[in-house]
C-alpha cells in the first residue's frame, strides 16, 4: 500500500511538473499585453496566470487610479490620516473590527500558487503608478505602494463590513438601494436547446460598489466579467464553458449581541468577563494641513466586536468568517473552473461569506447555491436572530457554520429555469421545489417581494426561451404591483371618487403600467402609493401562493381619497397628472442627460433603477442596474452586457459615460470574446513588462 501511494505521489509530482512546462512554454509564445476595446474594457493575454493579474491591477489603476487608492487607504483605517476629520467614524469602524491584522494575517495563509496572484496584482497597481504619476491625484499618491494585505483588507471591508453585517453595525445607508436580478434557463426551456444565463446586480453608482468589466485571458484560464473596484479577480463571469452571477442573499451571517456591563466588565453565565482592550492612536488631518492624534481602544468581547454602550449595556457584534483567507482564490477558481464538478469543487471551499451562486453550462446544466458562512445555532428562528441577542448567556454565542451539503441549493430543476431577485431560496424556481420544514428556522426567512414575484410571473409561462427574449426580460420596465391594483382603484373611483379622482383614474385607465420613458400614468401611480401608505393590499403574502399574493384593496375609499391627494400634487408640482415618466426621470452624467426607464423595485419593477431628487426639481439616477450579462451556452458561448455608468471614474476618460445612450435606449452590446472579435474592435494596446 505504501509503495502504491508513494507511485502515485510521484505521478502526480510528474504530471504537475509537465503542466507547468507547458504553461512555462506557451508564456514564452505569448506577449502580456491589454488591447482596449471601444468601450474601454481591457482585454488582458498573458503567457502566466501571474502575468494576468499583473495586468488586471494594472488595467485597474488605467480606469480608476484615484477610486482605487482611495478604497485601499480607507481599507488601512487611516483615511483620516490622510484625507481629514469626515472619515474619522470610517477609520473607526474599520479598525474597531481589527481589519488591517486580519488582512496580514489572510495573506500569511494564502494558498501558495493564488499569493503569487495577489502579488503579481498589487504590483501591477504600483508600476503602473510610477509609469504614470499625471493620472493619479495628488492627494491620493501617499497610499503608494499598495500591498497585497491593502487589496486583503478592502475585501474584508466590503465583504464582510459593507455587504454581510451594516443592518447589526448599523451602517445601511447605502444598502437599501442594493440588490441583484438572475436567470437560470435550462435547454428544455431555450428556443436553441441551449442554457442561458442572466446576471444583473442592482448597486450605488458610487464609491466602493463601482464595478469593473474586464476579460483575463492566459493558459488555463479564459475568463470575461465584472468585479467590484479593487477586487483582484472577477466575481461574476463567464468562460467558454460555463457562468455565474451573484445576488445578496437573505443570510443571517453576523449577530449584534446586548451585554450587561459589571463594574469594568460584562456579565457571561453570571460571571464577570474583562474586555479585551487594544489601546491606539488615530492620526486625523485638520483642515490647516497639520495633524491632531485622537486615542482609540479597540475593544472586543467573547462575542465580537463592541462598538459602543448605552445605559448599562454594551453591543458587540460577531460576524462568520470574517478571517476566511481564501474567498479571492475561491472566485478565481469558480472562473478557472471548466465543468460543474469543478465549479462545484470551487463553492466547496465555503470561503464565499454570502451570496446566491445562479449557474449555467455548455452542457445544459443549470443551479442555484445559497452561498455563505450561516452560523450554527441551538435555537431561535430567523426573527429571533435578527433581534439584539442576549449576551448574558455563552450558549447563544456560535462557533460553527453549516456544511455545503447542509445549505439550500437546486440543481437542474423539472421546472427547466431558475430565479433569484433577493428572495429567499425557497423560491428560487417555480412551482417551489426547495422546502423550508427541511432546514432549520433561522436559515432565511419565509417572505417574497414583488420584484422576484413578477421575475417568476414573467418567466413561468415561456417555453422556447431566446436569448433576445431574456433580454427583453431584463428591460421590463412593468409595475407589478400596478398589475394587481390598478383596476381595483378604478373600479373605487368610480364609485367613491370625485371629478379629479375620476380624471386621475382615466390617466390610469390610458397607461401601459410600465416605467417607459413615455410611460404617462406611472408618476401617478407611484404618488398614490406614497400617500395611500405603506400597504395597500387586503389579502397578505402566501406561501402557498407565492407568485399571487399579495393581492386586493385593503380600503377603497383610503385608497381614492390617497389617488385624489396625488393627482393635486401632481398638478401642483408638474402641471399635469399624465407626465412622460422619462420627463421627471433622467439619466445624467457630466455631459449627458437622456430620459429615464425603471424604477424601485419596490414596486415590483425587474428593471431597476433608484433615482433621487437633482436639482432642477427631477430625478437623477443614482443606483440600481450595474452591470448585464445576457449569455448563451451554445458550441461558441455567445454574450451582451452593459455597464450602466461605464467603465472609468478617471477624469478626461470618454469611457467615464459612452454607455449612458444605451441605458436609455434599453440595449445591451456584444461582448467581444474572440481573438477576431477583439482585434476587430481594439482602440489601443499596452505591451506590459512582468
Amino acid at each position: 500500500m505504501r509503495k502504491t501511494i508513494q507511485l502515485t505521489l510521484a505521478c502526480m509530482i510528474l504530471l504537475l511538473q509537465l503542466s507547468q512546462a507547458q504553461n512555462n512554454s506557451q508564456s514564452l509564445q505569448i506577449k502580456n499585453k491589454i488591447l482596449w476595446d471601444t468601450y474601454g474594457v481591457p482585454h488582458v493575454y498573458a503567457g502566466s496566470v501571474a502575468g494576468m493579474y499583473y495586468g488586471f491591477g494594472w488595467s485597474q489603476m488605467h480606469s480608476h487610479a484615484s477610486l482605487l487608492l482611495q478604497l485601499y487607504g480607507e481599507a488601512r483605517g487611516k483615511a483620516a490620516e490622510y484625507w481629514g476629520e469626515r472619515y474619522l467614524m470610517l477609520d473607526k469602524k474599520i479598525l474597531s473590527f481589527d481589519v488591517p491584522s486580519i488582512a496580514d494575517k489572510m495573506y500569511t495563509k494564502q494558498n501558495a500558487f493564488y499569493k503569487t496572484y495577489l502579488d503579481a496584482f498589487a504590483k501591477g497597481i504600483n508600476d503602473y503608478a510610477a509609469a504614470h504619476p499625471e493620472d493619479i491625484d495628488t492627494v491620493y499618491r501617499q497610499v503608494l505602494p499598495v500591498k497585497p494585505q491593502d487589496v486583503l483588507a478592502h475585501g474584508v471591508r466590503v465583504c464582510y463590513l459593507e455587504f454581510l453585517a451594516p443592518n447589526d453595525i448599523g451602517d445601511v445607508s447605502h444598502m437599501i438601494m442594493a440588490g441583484s436580478n438572475a436567470y437560470a434557463v435550462a435547454p428544455s426551456r431555450s428556443a436553441n436547446g441551449h442554457a442561458l444565463l442572466l446576471a444583473n446586480p442592482h448597486l450605488p453608482w458610487e464609491d466602493l460598489f463601482i464595478f469593473y468589466e474586464a476579460h483575463l485571458k492566459a493558459p488555463g484560464f479564459n475568463a470575461y466579467g465584472a468585479t467590484l473596484i479593487g477586487f483582484p479577480m472577477l466575481a461574476i463571469a463567464f468562460n467558454e464553458h460555463l457562468g455565474w452571477t451573484h445576488t445578496v442573499n437573505t443570510i443571517d451571517g453576523s449577530d449584534k449581541y446586548e451585554l450587561t456591563l459589571k463594574d469594568d466588565g460584562y456579565l457571561l453565565d453570571g460571571k464577570k468577563e474583562m474586555f479585551s482592550d487594544k489601546p491606539i492612536m488615530i492620526r486625523v488631518k485638520k483642515d490647516d494641513g497639520g495633524f491632531r492624534e485622537e486615542s482609540f481602544i479597540i475593544r472586543s468581547s467573547k462575542h465580537g466586536s463592541v462598538l459602543g454602550t448605552k445605559n448599562g449595556k454594551a453591543y458587540a457584534v460577531r460576524i462568520a468568517g470574517i478571517d476566511h483567507p481564501d474567498i479571492f482564490y475561491e472566485w478565481h477558481r469558480m472562473a478557472a473552473a471548466t465543468s460543474r464538478k469543478d465549479f462545484e469543487s470551487a463553492l466547496r471551499m465555503m470561503q464565499l461569506p454570502m451570496f446566491n451562486v445562479v449557474y449555467a453550462d455548455d452542457k445544459g446544466n443549470i443551479a442555484y447555491n445559497f452561498a455563505g458562512n450561516v452560523p450554527v445555532r441551538d435555537t431561535g428562528d430567523w426573527r429571533l436572530w435578527h433581534s439584539n441577542i442576549d449576551g448574558t448567556r455563552s450558549k447563544f454565542i456560535w462557533n460553527a457554520f453549516h456544511s455545503y451539503e447542509q445549505l439550500p441549493r437546486l440543481v437542474n430543476p423539472a421546472t427547466g429555469f431558475l430565479q433569484n431577485a433577493n428572495d429567499p431560496p425557497w423560491t428560487c424556481t417555480y412551482p417551489t421545489v426547495l422546502k423550508p420544514d427541511n432546514y432549520p428556522a433561522y436559515m432565511s426567512p419565509l417572505e417574497m417581494d414583488l420584484r422576484p414575484q413578477r421575475a417568476v410571473n414573467m418567466i413561468k409561462d415561456q417555453k422556447a426561451i431566446t436569448l433576445q427574449q431574456l433580454i427583453d426580460d431584463k428591460f421590463n420596465t412593468g409595475m407589478e404591483a400596478a398589475d394587481r391594483l390598478v383596476p381595483l382603484l378604478i373600479e373605487a373611483a368610480g364609485k367613491y371618487g370625485d371629478s379629479l379622482a375620476q380624471k386621475a383614474a382615466e390617466v390610469l385607465k390610458q397607461w401601459d403600467r410600465k416605467t417607459d420613458s413615455s410611460s404617462s400614468g406611472a408618476l401617478l401611480f407611484m404618488r398614490w402609493a406614497e400617500r395611500n401608505g405603506r400597504d395597500p393590499f387586503a389579502e397578505p403574502w402566501n406561501f402557498k401562493h407565492p407568485v399571487e399574493t399579495p393581492s386586493g384593496l385593503k380600503d377603497p375609499q383610503q385608497a381614492v381619497a390617497a389617488l385624489d391627494s396625488a393627482a393635486r400634487d401632481l398638478i401642483r408640482f408638474v402641471g399635469r397628472m399624465d407626465i412622460p415618466y422619462g420627463q421627471v426621470f433622467r439619466l445624467r452624467s457630466e455631459h449627458f442627460d437622456y430620459a429615464g426607464n425603471g424604477g424601485p423595485g419596490t414596486f415590483g419593477i425587474f428593471r431597476t433603477l433608484h433615482y433621487k431628487p437633482d436639482k432642477d426639481g427631477r430625478f437623477k439616477a443614482i443606483a440600481g442596474d450595474s452591470y448585464i450579462a445576457a449569455v448563451e451556452f451554445g458550441s461558441q458561448v455567445k454574450a451582451k452586457v452593459l455597464l450602466n455608468y461605464s467603465n472609468s471614474s478617471q477624469k478626461g476618460s470618454k469611457h467615464s459615460e459612452d454607455q449612458l445612450k444605451l441605458v436609455s435606449q434599453k440595449q445591451l452590446r456584444d461582448a467581444w470574446f474572440t481573438d477576431e472579435e477583439i482585434s476587430q474592435h481594439t482602440e489601443a494596446e499596452e505591451v506590459l513588462k512582468f
